[in-house]
């Protein structure tokens, strides 16, 4: 690898407003034990000895960010995100250098840990093409019709929940994405516009408490597993 190659740049779309939570603020600024979402979702990334530099998308109307303590932080700097996860994504991706690896995390994932960027950082030479931190499927998993109803059991087997991190090669998640995105392709993560593309990104398996905060009963879910 060269020197771009091996730094490591975060990227955190935090442009969304959260609106499943039912709250009066983003659910990036609620808080967990008198510190915010995102505050504790930036720490463990800016804190990563692997990681270079992060990269925060924002709301072009947000005034919250820059009352955070990590605002300042010499690591990081924020751009102008978009209407959707994928235009903020891009946004960061075009304040890279494209030959820099892009670690994409949710900011509402605070409950992360450096074992799993760790893993993640280290599938490089398995998965050259990149990988995502997933969790395989546990429970018995059901279609559901429009009425309400079973319409039938769908086999668990090789299904896996998908998680972030999500680690690419900047340039060439920055390609895919624009790509998708002009063909009006659906992207709902990073690797589902690596897959439009032919690939096949690596799935790694990651810590099942790296829950995304969407509903007031995540919110407790991620108190107590940082509690412990």
């Amino acid at each position: 690898m060269n020197d771009h190659q091996d730094k490591i740049v975060a990227i955190v779309p935090a442009a969304g407003i959260g609106s499943r939570m039912g709250a009066e603020i983003p659910k990036q600024y609620l808080q967990i034990n008198g510190t915010t979402i995102l505050s504790l979702t930036l720490l463990i990334l800016l804190e990563h000895p692997k990681i270079n530099k992060v990269v925060v998308a924002l709301h072009p109307d947000d005034n919250l960010f820059h009352t955070l303590a990590q605002a300042s932080h010499p690591k990081l700097q924020t751009v102008i995100g978009g209407n959707e996860r994928a235009d903020s994504v891009l946004a960061c991706l075009h304040d890279i250098e494209d030959d820099t690896w892009a670690l994409v995390h949710d900011a509402a994932r605070p409950c992360l840990t450096h074992e799993d960027i760790d893993r993640l950082i280290g599938s490089r030479e398995q998965f050259p093409q990149g990988a995502i931190l997933a969790a395989p499927v546990r429970d018995t998993m059901k279609r559901g019709k429009c009425d309400g109803t079973i319409a039938k059991t769908v086999c668990r087997e090789q299904l896996w929940h998908a998680l972030t991190p999500q680690f690419f090669l900047g340039s060439e998640l920055k390609n895919n994405l624009s790509l998708a995105l002009s063909e009006n392709v659906t992207i709902t993560d990073e690797a589902s516009a690596m897959e439009w593309s032919g690939i096949s990104p690596g799935l790694i398996s990651g810590n099942v408490e790296n829950i995304k905060i969407t509903h007031p009963d995540d919110l407790r879910l991620a108190k107590l597993f940082l509690a412990n």
